[in-house]
């Protein structure tokens, strides 16, 4: 385990911070509360047609994927996002129904990849964290 550092610290209250802007806050509830995706036809029916609710579909998988990348990149310590956050397993699962179909069509193989990996990661790095109590 790598010790976080102030800059990680720091980055982290910024991103929480960001997390509170009226508008990325909106789009953060129904994302969670009333978005029920399905495969992607369903949802390509409104995606990048400028509607409110695909902002805020976009606003929350982009918002997520570029957290996720300064996690994956080193820029942000690994032990202290997955120690604070939960709220990106929650949009990956609802991004997983559709991601195969969006990166098809948009020929983009790690669209939302950062999200996908770093989910995956912070499931098994709790699964180790559990195991070390035990």
């Amino acid at each position: 385990m790598v010790q976080p550092t102030y800059d990680d610290a720091n980055l982290l209250l910024r991103l929480y911070e960001i997390r509170r802007e009226d508008k990325l806050r909106q789009a953060r509830q129904w994302f969670l509360f009333e978005f029920t995706p399905g495969d992607w036809k369903q949802i390509r029916e409104t995606f990048s047609t400028g509607a409110e609710q695909d902002n805020y579909l976009r606003m929350v998988v982009s918002y997520w994927d570029m957290v996720c990348a300064l996690v994956k990149q080193g820029v942000l310590n690994k032990d202290l996002f997955y120690t604070t956050n939960g709220e990106h397993l929650a949009v990956w699962n609802k991004t997983k129904p559709w991601v195969a179909g969006v990166r098809e069509e948009f020929k983009n193989p790690f669209m939302l990849r950062n999200l996908e990996e770093i989910a995956e990661d912070t499931v098994q790095w709790r699964t180790r964290q559990i195991d070390k109590t035990q």
